[in-house]
């Protein structure tokens, strides 16, 4: 395992922001960090980087405990900051060349870095004159430049447009191919198109850590989106059975949640054929991970 968190706590000022967090990370996992703002997300990750102290508890990288070896484990890990510290000052080469210094990297890891993260035609501009999609590449690079094992990077694409995202996506897959990566994010179709579990916090407790395939598969209920030729009477539907709500999506366009996971598709078209309802399209719809999110985080 690359990640080992066992009883961790934090507090500052008095409030409690983690409380008896456990978590392991298995090498090559691509980890997705969920939770309301305020919940500890960001405070994990800077405790696993070292650049936050935990209260209590046992935290090993590596194999190593991070209170006794944190220089020896920074080697190993990268780290993007939510805020994306840079020197906008400074040319994008001549900053990730200043950021190589500190782990004694030559030119040709830089040029290496500069390619992977497409910044070739951007490498001779300063940073203030880059879009936000850019300057996100830069901070990947500077976390990319000492080819760490283990990559964590708190809301990679927090303000991007569409088009950015997408191509921030596409890095972020592109480098998990030989590492561990662990990140944070409120973006669900992010997390769905990325990672390969979920770890959902709140209140500084993880509620829910769970591989996103048995997540996505653990509902007691099925939603089933029907689509009939015209505008219907919904009393014409309430005989179904194991109906527990219908939701009108427009005139025509319905989803029927079902309390059970038995497949209702062949009940559906069976039931609207007995009361002359004509069907255009009929699917099965998977809960979405925004719908568990919410229900996992909703206070009480």
């Amino acid at each position: 395992m690359d990640i080992h968190v066992q009883n961790l706590h934090k507090s500052y000022q008095n409030q409690h922001v983690l409380k008896g967090i456990n978590l392991t990370v298995e090498t090559g996992e691509i980890v997705g960090l969920l939770g309301p703002n305020g919940a500890g997300k960001s405070t994990l990750m800077k405790i696993l980087t070292g650049y936050a102290a935990a209260d209590k508890g046992e935290i090993q990288v590596i194999g190593k405990d991070l209170t006794t070896h944190k220089l020896e484990i920074q080697k190993h890990l990268g780290y993007l900051p939510e805020q994306n510290p840079l020197y906008e000052d400074m040319y994008v080469r001549e900053f990730l060349e200043f950021n190589a210094d500190i782990f004694k990297i030559d030119d040709q890891r830089i040029e290496e870095v500069i390619a992977l993260t497409q910044l070739t035609p951007e490498a001779n501009k300063k940073i203030n004159q880059l879009s936000k999609g850019y300057k996100q590449r830069v901070g990947i690079a500077a976390a990319l430049l000492h080819d760490p094992k283990i990559l964590i990077l708190d809301e990679p694409t927090t303000g991007l447009d569409p088009n950015q995202l997408v191509e921030i996506r596409t890095l972020i897959k592109k480098i998990s191919t030989n590492k561990t990566i662990m990140l944070s994010t409120h973006i669900m179709q992010e997390v769905e198109a990325i990672c390969s579990r979920v770890v959902i916090i709140r209140k500084g407790e993880i509620v829910k850590d769970q591989s996103l395939h048995d997540l996505q598969q653990s509902t007691t209920q099925q939603i089933i989106a029907v689509e009939f030729n015209a505008e219907i009477d919904l009393s014409q539907l309430k005989n179904l059975d194991n109906l527990i709500e219908i939701k009108p999506i427009n005139a025509e366009y319905y989803q029927l949640i079902f309390d059970t996971l038995e497949d209702q598709r062949s009940a559906v078209f069976d039931y609207a054929a007995q009361h002359n309802l004509k069907i255009l399209n009929l699917s099965k719809v998977n809960q979405s991970l925004e719908d568990m999110f919410h229900k996992l985080t909703a206070e009480s």
